[in-house]
């Protein structure tokens, strides 16, 4: 398992309806935002690229992806500084697997 519900756990309290409804909002934004990242690569958009990496990071964060949140972070930063995009290239493969994973792994333990 490459997420840990530590960061929500302490936000919820307790609280179960909480904790499912931040898994709800990951499963329903973070893969279209991560589609929506995978095309303005391939557009060469560097302000979408970062706004969108900006946009995943905390969703992440959130889940104790740490290894993902570096990834994102590194994307944000190079989108930002309108870096050379086989770079960011490099690095956009492994956040999506490790995001597909997550997604799929929460859906298998949620039941959703």
């Amino acid at each position: 398992m490459i997420y840990n519900l530590d960061k929500i756990n302490e936000m919820a309290d307790g609280d179960e309806d909480f904790i499912n409804s931040v898994i709800s909002v990951f499963l329903d934004e973070v893969p279209e935002d991560l589609k929506e990242l995978e095309q303005a690569l391939a557009q060469k958009n560097h302000e979408q690229v970062y706004k969108l990496a900006h946009k995943i990071k905390p969703n992440v964060d959130l889940l104790g992806m740490e290894q993902t949140r570096e990834r994102a972070l590194q994307i944000e930063t190079l989108g930002k500084n309108e870096a050379n995009m086989a770079e960011i290239q490099e690095i956009f493969p492994t956040l999506k697997k490790d995001i597909n994973q997550v997604v799929a792994e929460l859906k298998k333990d949620f039941q959703l």
